[in-house]
């Protein structure tokens, strides 16, 4: 869109379309927004005629979006969130009296690993500052560039995410878990139980898996999948008391407990080294909020290797 088309146009249709594309409907919508069903009717004629398009198509007594609706759905909450950024700042960054909300996108790894300590140094020097940690996906991912203007920080390792400023928060390696009454499996598994025996997988898609069943399949070990989870803690349960084989990140297997009935195994096959790191967007490398962000997460990864 040109300037003179952004200039001429009422941002405030920006929060109408998206109540409008959240509620599917302009009476719920209205009602969210606390305006009459007329004014927000309105409101829908005019991003009608702005995009040429009816974006909400009544099927039977009940509105649907259109695909050009679906596209903006997602981008319409993200700029919005970007925009509530933007007027949130403050002229003077001061952490303790701050009560910006903080939003990062991270797997339940990161969150299990870096969640606590990222708080407990929060809570001492922003206690005003609230965390929100939103579930990375792969839509997220293929398009983390345009996700990363509504939020403040994405945690992912290397391999994803190219182009965009990071730093590098701490390093892990894969291990292999079979269930603790496996009595089919030594303390190493072999190539054939990599190919024979069931898998559970995380994020198992084309565009979506783990850099360790990336190293799998470069070493000709095509796993037989037979259960998909798109959290890493949900994997030891699936794998006890079964005759499934999982990776899991050595940090987050080390904290498990003997109840969980699962225990670490090595591997025929080199399954590498992962480096968690924060990617952010250029527009926040010298937003001193973001840098304090940014600082506290880094001094929350060296506690890792203290504890």
């Amino acid at each position: 869109m040109s300037s003179t088309r952004l200039t001429n146009l009422d941002l405030n249709l920006l929060v109408a379309l998206d109540a409008l594309l959240q509620n599917r409907s302009v009476t719920r919508a209205a009602a969210q927004m606390g305006l009459s069903q007329p004014a927000l009717s309105a409101s829908l004629a005019r991003l009608r005629r702005h995009f040429d398009d009816p974006l909400l198509s009544r099927r039977g007594n009940e509105y649907v979006l259109t695909p050009l609706a679906q596209q903006l759905r997602e981008r319409t909450r993200t700029v919005l969130a970007g925009v509530e950024r933007v007027f949130a700042a403050e002229p003077v960054f001061d952490p303790a009296s701050s009560t910006r909300q903080l939003t990062i996108v991270a797997s339940d790894y990161s969150v299990a690993i870096l969640g606590a300590p990222l708080t407990e140094l929060l809570e001492r020097e922003a206690p005003g500052m609230r965390v929100h940690f939103s579930a990375n996906t792969p839509s997220i991912i293929d398009d983390a560039e345009h996700a990363l203007v509504g939020v403040d920080l994405i945690l992912l390792p290397h391999g994803f995410v190219t182009d965009l400023p990071h730093r590098d928060l701490h390093d892990d390696r894969w291990v292999c878990l079979v269930a603790a009454s496996n009595t089919e499996v030594g303390e190493e598994l072999t190539r054939e139980q990599l190919t024979e025996l069931p898998w559970v997988m995380t994020f198992h898609s084309p565009t979506a898996s783990t850099p360790a069943a990336r190293r799998l399949r470069m070493a000709g070990v095509e796993p037989r999948v037979e259960v998909v989870t798109e959290h890493f803690l949900t994997v030891p349960a699936l794998v006890a008391g079964s005759g499934r084989v999982a990776v899991l990140q050595e940090r987050l297997a080390r904290r498990l407990s003997p109840e969980a009935g699962v225990r670490t195994v090595a591997s025929p096959v080199d399954l590498g080294s992962l480096v968690e790191a924060m990617w952010w967007h250029p527009v926040n490398t010298h937003d001193p909020e973001h840098e304090f962000l940014r600082d506290v997460l880094r001094r929350a990864a060296r506690t890792l290797d203290q504890a």
